[in-house]
């Protein structure tokens, strides 16, 4: 039986914010992966290493969070911001308590953002910090005029100021974030937000408030009962334990059997039900769609490769990451109506990373490539599709400039797919079509390896009689354009 896209349908826009990223003061996602500083050895530009820019400015990066996480709720911005050799060092109390020079700080966060050509989202501290502290930071990044801040800001070298495009009062307030019950942390919310500054009143800084962990229903429900009116997007945290284990064993990267290939899928799988539901209780609230879900921490999470610092969440990246990730992005676009953003944990070296690296070398991800590969998906109109989908087979579909897009994983581990769409327009011809795949379920990239799972040309799409045809194989993920 075919798929039949409905392509003749206006479908909701697909925000690019999806495919946004995170990096937060943790392990080498930051030191060592993004900045090594404008006197090291390895190649950088004012000390952002290039290859690593490079690389991101192929997939286009539309948005970056940061500084946290968990790192947020103890980060007093102004120990990092001034010259360098004065800036306060700390110790990283939630990271492997490590030392905290402070040397990567504002200034240096929208230098990164300047070379990725990326928009900012900044997280506050509300656990550790003040109203005020809050309220000094934004003047500081965003005063125009003359103010205590702003004159601080140019002091520092930054004349005008930048642009804040998102940001978050709150992350995980419900847990190391302040442990606190939604009713106070949504009177909270409401406090801060208050005290805000917003200088552009053409472009106002579009307010995050701290959503919900998982599956808490009761935390969005008072949530937005008690603030929607005062908010623009509330976060969902959700993370893919193929064990489903915080406490003990999450399982291993690589060398993991098929059983954890599948629970990896299954876990995967029901960011779809969670968002369906924190959505529900959304739509009571606000029927008119204004307010945004945003899914700014979500991934995979393993056991941290061995003889690293358990502190630092380093962990491999394989084939399985590549078809989790796909999974997730479909179900994002699916709820293209509601969610408006997503960030994934975490860009470098932590968590389900695009890249990995290690001194002056540099891997991309299975994770890169998918994210390379659905690029052309950002800023889409999303197609829907009516008729069964095979079983362990994931699609979606958009249009975008006269083409219409679509992309496919097939999560079986042995069984091809024969996949058909059909359409209401007429399509001319593949204008692209591309693969990622492995010969083991957990190929991955190393450093003496880096392109053992890489994009490369996909051969298996026709055109025949108005109809797509894949022939999609086992554990892959398979993105086609064709033209009208």
């Amino acid at each position: 039986m075919a798929i039949k896209l409905l392509d003749q349908e206006k479908g909701p826009h697909i925000s690019k914010y999806i495919y946004g990223q995170f990096s937060e003061h943790l392990g080498r996602g930051i030191y060592g992966g993004l900045y090594v500083g404008p006197h090291s050895d390895i190649p950088n530009v004012n000390g952002l290493r290039t290859d690593v820019v490079d690389a991101l400015k192929q997939i286009h990066v539309p948005v970056l969070r940061w500084p946290g996480g968990l790192f947020a709720d103890t980060y007093h911005w102004q120990q990092g911001i001034g010259p360098q050799k004065d800036r306060k060092k700390i110790v990283n109390t939630n990271w492997g308590g490590v030392t905290e020079d402070n040397s990567f700080g504002t200034h240096e966060y929208f230098e990164l953002l300047k070379q990725l050509g990326a928009d900012a989202y900044i997280n506050a501290n509300i656990g550790s910090g003040t109203v005020q502290e809050m309220a000094e930071w934004v003047e500081y990044m965003t005063m125009p005029g003359e103010s205590p801040m702003a004159t601080l800001r140019r002091k520092n070298g930054q004349k005008d100021p930048w642009k804040l495009k998102f940001f978050g009062i709150g992350n995980e307030s419900w847990g190391g974030g302040g442990n606190m019950r939604p009713e106070y942390y949504s009177d909270v919310y409401r406090q801060y937000q208050t005290f805000l500054p917003q200088y552009d009143a053409k472009h106002p800084i579009y307010k995050v408030a701290c959503g919900p962990n998982e599956d808490d229903y009761e935390w969005t429900e008072t949530l937005m009962k008690n603030a929607t009116k005062y908010l623009d997007g509330i976060s969902l945290h959700y993370y893919t334990l193929p064990t489903g284990d915080w406490d003990h064993s999450k399982g291993s990267a690589t060398g993991f059997p098929a059983s954890l290939w599948y629970s990896a899928m299954a876990k995967a799988q029901l960011m779809d039900r969670l968002i369906t539901k924190h959505t529900a209780i959304m739509d009571k609230y606000d029927p008119e769609k204004r307010v945004n879900l945003i899914v700014d921490e979500w991934g995979t999470w393993y056991d941290v490769e061995k003889n690293t610092n358990p502190g630092f969440l380093y962990q491999q990246n394989s084939l399985r990451d590549a078809l989790t990730a796909a999974i997730t992005l479909n179900i994002f676009q699916k709820h293209a109506d509601r969610v408006s953003m997503a960030n994934i944990a975490q860009m470098i070296n932590v968590l389900q990373a695009m890249i990995l690296t290690k001194d002056d070398q540099m891997v991309k991800t299975p994770t890169y490539y998918v994210f390379d590969m659905y690029q052309r998906h950002m800023d889409a109109q999303l197609v829907d599709g009516e008729g069964d989908v095979p079983e362990r087979v994931t699609y979606t579909a958009s249009k975008k400039d006269g083409e219409l897009n679509v992309s496919l994983g097939n999560y079986d581990l042995t069984q091809d797919r024969q996949i058909v769409f059909t359409f209401s327009d007429t399509y001319r011809d593949i204008s692209d079509a591309s693969i990622i795949t492995g010969n083991k379920m957990d190929a991955h990239n190393t450093f003496d390896d880096p392109n053992e799972v890489v994009e490369k040309k996909f051969t298996g799409a026709s055109l025949k009689n108005g109809q797509l045809v894949i022939d999609l194989p086992a554990k892959s993920v398979v993105s086609i354009t064709i033209k009208s």
